[in-house]
Formats: C-alpha cells, sequence, structure tokens
C-alpha cells in the first residue's frame, strides 16, 4: 500500500465488458470491480498468534434487457466475452422486476470531490506486531486486570470501480488503519471482559496503543463485584456513545427504504410525521473530508449530498437507491450500495446530533437510573419496535455512578423510545455512525 492503487487498467477492464455485454444483447449494463487490500496480526500474552495479508479484485456484471435483470461474478483472469454472453442468456430467462433500472443519467456524478479517504502509509508487518503487543501491554499493566482474550493491529484499503453504460466511470479507494484489544479482570465465576479500539482511515489519526491498552483496563476493572439490582418500571436508561452508535443504528434501519418497501419497519408510514423526540436531528452526509464512511459517488455512480433525514423530531427522508426510489415513487438520494450482485440503500456518515448538556450534567440531572455499557442479544423487532436486550453496566445514584450491575434486561418499544431521547454534548464523529451519550426515559429494567 506504498501508493494509491492504480485504477485505470480495471476502469478499461470493466469498459469493454459493458462494451461485450451490449454486443451480446444487454440494453443496459453495468460493472463493478469491489477492491481489497488487508493486513493483520493478532497477538496473546505476548505472542503473536495470527498474521494474515490478502488482496482481491471481485468483478461483478449487471445487465438489462428490457425490464429483465441478471447478474454474474467473476475473479481477474476470467474471459470477457464469455461472462458478458452469460449474463445476457441469464437475464433473457429471468423474470421481469418492474423496479430493476440504472440511475438515471441526469444523476450521475460527473465531479469527484477530493474526500481524503486514502493514506498511502505503509506499516510493515512487524511494526503492526509491536503495536498490538503494546496495544495488549498497556491493558495488562493495569491493576486487577489478570487475563488477556488478545490484541491485532491492522492496516487495509478498499475501494469501488464502476462503469456504466450510459456514461459513468469512476473508482476510489479508501484506506483504513486499527488497533483493538480485549481482556478479562477477575478470577473463576467473577471474571469479567471489555475491549477497547481505535479505526481511523489515517494512520496518523489513530490513538496510541498504550492510550487504548489503558482505557480496556480500566473498562474491565470498573466492571468487577458487579451487583444486581431489583425489577422496576420507568428508569431512565443511559447508553454510553459505544451503544449510542449502535442505536442509532435501529433508526437507520427503521428509516431505510429497502425494510420500508418490504413492510419490515414500523416507521414505514411515518413520513412527514414526528418520529423522534422534538429537537432531534439525525443527518448523513457522504462527503465529509476524512468522513469514515464518505465516498464521492455511490454504488450506482450517484453523488450523495448531506441529508437532514429526521429534523426536529420529523421524519424527511428514507434512504434509497434508485431500484428502491422507484419502488416507493420517489428519487435515489445516492445511498445505493453494492452488496454482492444487488444495490440496497444504505446509511454513509450517520449521526445523532449532539445536545447541549455534558454527560456528567445528564447523570447529574437524572438521579437514579441505569447507565449502560454492555448489550447482550438481539432481541429487537424492527416489525414492532419491541425492544428487550440483556444488559450491563453501572447503577446511578444520586446523579454519580455508584456501582457495577450486571444480569439485567432492560425492555421498551422504540417508537416510545425514540420520543424519550435526551442527547448529550459529547459526539464523536470519527466513526460512520456517530452519537453522544444519550438518556432515555421510561425504560423497564427486569433484575432479580
Amino acid at each position: 500500500m506504498a501508493s494509491e492503487i492504480s485504477s485505470s487498467s480495471l476502469l478499461a477492464r470493466a469498459g469493454d465488458l459493458i462494451d461485450l455485454a451490449k454486443k451480446a444483447g444487454a440494453d443496459q449494463a453495468d460493472a463493478v470491480i469491489v477492491r481489497s487490500r488487508s493486513r493483520s496480526v493478532s497477538v496473546r500474552l505476548g505472542k503473536v498468534e495470527n498474521t494474515q495479508s490478502s488482496e482481491s479484485d471481485d468483478f461483478s456484471l449487471r445487465v438489462f434487457v428490457g425490464q429483465r435483470v441478471a447478474s454474474v461474478s467473476a475473479n481477474p483472469g476470467f474471459d470477457l466475452k464469455a461472462l458478458a454472453e452469460r449474463a445476457v442468456a441469464m437475464a433473457k430467462v429471468s423474470p421481469e422486476d418492474p423496479f430493476a433500472a440504472q440511475a438515471d443519467a441526469k444523476d450521475l456524478a460527473h465531479e469527484f470531490p477530493d474526500l481524503e479517504l486514502f493514506d498511502p502509509t505503509e506499516i510493515p508487518t512487524d511494526a503492526l506486531t509491536e503495536e498490538a503487543l503494546a496495544c495488549e501491554a498497556a491493558a495488562l499493566a493495569v491493576q486487577g486486570v489478570t487475563n488477556s482474550s488478545g490484541a491485532g493491529a491492522s492496516a487495509g484499503a478498499g475501494g469501488l470501480v464502476l462503469v456504466t453504460s450510459h456514461g459513468f466511470s469512476g473508482s476510489y479507494m479508501a484506506s483504513r488503519f486499527g488497533r483493538s484489544v480485549s481482556v478479562i479482570a477477575g478470577e473463576g465465576t467473577k471474571m469479567e471482559r471489555d475491549y477497547e479500539f481505535d479505526s481511523r482511515l489515517y494512520a496518523a489519526d489513530l490513538e496510541s496503543s498504550a492510550e487504548i491498552g489503558r482505557r480496556a483496563g480500566e473498562r474491565v476493572v470498573k466492571r468487577l463485584h458487579p451487583r444486581q439490582v431489583p425489577t422496576a418500571s420507568n428508569v431512565t436508561v443511559v447508553f454510553e456513545p459505544r451503544l449510542a452508535r449502535g442505536f442509532v443504528g435501529h433508526i437507520a434501519s427503521a428509516i431505510n427504504g429497502a425494510s420500508v418497501a418490504r413492510k419490515t419497519s414500523f416507521l414505514r408510514d411515518k413520513m412527514g410525521q414526528q418520529v423522534l423526540k422534538s429537537g432531534l436531528h439525525v443527518t448523513d452526509d457522504p462527503v465529509i473530508v476524512r468522513g469514515s464512511s464518505s465516498r464521492p459517488f455511490d454504488g450506482e455512480g450517484v453523488r450523495g449530498e448531506r441529508l437532514v433525514m429526521i429534523e426536529d423530531g420529523v421524519l424527511n427522508h428514507w434512504f434509497l437507491s434508485t431500484s428502491t426510489g422507484r419502488e416507493l415513487g420517489l428519487p435515489t438520494n445516492g445511498r445505493g450500495v453494492r452488496g454482492g450482485n444487488s444495490v440496497t440503500p444504505a446509511s454513509t456518515n450517520l449521526a445523532l446530533e449532539p445536545g447541549d448538556i455534558s454527560p456528567e450534567d445528564l447523570i447529574r440531572s437524572i438521579g437514579t437510573g441505569f447507565y449502560v455499557t454492555e448489550l447482550i442479544g438481539h432481541g429487537v423487532n424492527m416489525i414492532t419496535g419491541e425492544y428487550s436486550r440483556g444488559a450491563t453496566g453501572f447503577w446511578i445514584e444520586n446523579g454519580e455512578i455508584a456501582y457495577p450491575v450486571s444480569e439485567v434486561t432492560i425492555a421498551s418499544n422504540l417508537k416510545d423510545m425514540f420520543m424519550r431521547i435526551t442527547p448529550a454534548s459529547d459526539i464523536d464523529r470519527k466513526f460512520g455512525t456517530a452519537a453522544p451519550t444519550i438518556a432515555i426515559e421510561g425504560m423497564t429494567l427486569a433484575g432479580r
């Protein structure tokens, strides 16, 4: 990864594939190459457990014959003509899809902003090993940490090459560097486990391995000797930012156009209505410079723009690709993502915008409640909104973190939870989904 990987030869190859598909009888076609380069090292207790290195260029061709569509995939070295003919033959015998189509030519991106997504920094395997070992050593040095589940360091890049039959040709690469560690505190049946990590587009932006390890150690030690608390209703639950990001993911799922079209979202009939507490805003922006999930164009060649998905609690937009938009009678908003041979809508740099109160003052204002640091299980029904998950964390008394808590379940309905969110001010936008600490009133807590 010494320099940004040239895509010129792949663009030419994709263009040839489009020409052959049209000669074979396709009305329209697009060719995609998904690029991936990665190298990683994992260690445990001071010894290297695994090193991995991989490179791939995965080709996909999608062809349209009338309203019939088919897709085929191949690895480098395939016969272009045979692949194109096979795709067209498959399309001709496929059932018609009234919504399948390429993006309109007027929606295609023609200028690609420099979003600074690629860092050419080369990190040797030995250096990755040193960083992973340093991360683990810093965690093990925290008093009370008794064992390690392992640490890792990685460097890589991924990107997209896209050529369409109606005039689009473009490519981009984004780098990724990461560090992580997981450690254990306590002994026997009283062990606790926790972790810490960092992931950035640019190597120089990574937090130090010593800092990541120290935080992991401190987190797990704080979890020792947890108590159970009695069952209670109308509890205010506070989600730390790490978990709040996952909660915002539920919002994203509920406003995904594909879920709306399938009628698998409990917000499917709520466009233009209030779905979050007044004053809350959810934004999605694919063109943030050095944004974790930024891109100059989507999986169909459409350039997206910043959208306020939910403004002052009111739902403004679904995430839409071309086909999903057609199904819902709406234009794409540049959120198409290639997944295998399909295009589905998804968020980019998604954020629940912060409030004005610090997390410390938010906790003080609660008085008594539950501060969650880990969620267990997948008890979320996106059709009905029912929410029930196992949780561990800390009890809040007199506005302060009092003692660790485990073996409880928190429950409510997402419809109600969305209307009771209070965000703090501590948002960190380094991840593709960003959220501050959030408090949600009126939840049920099942304990002893």
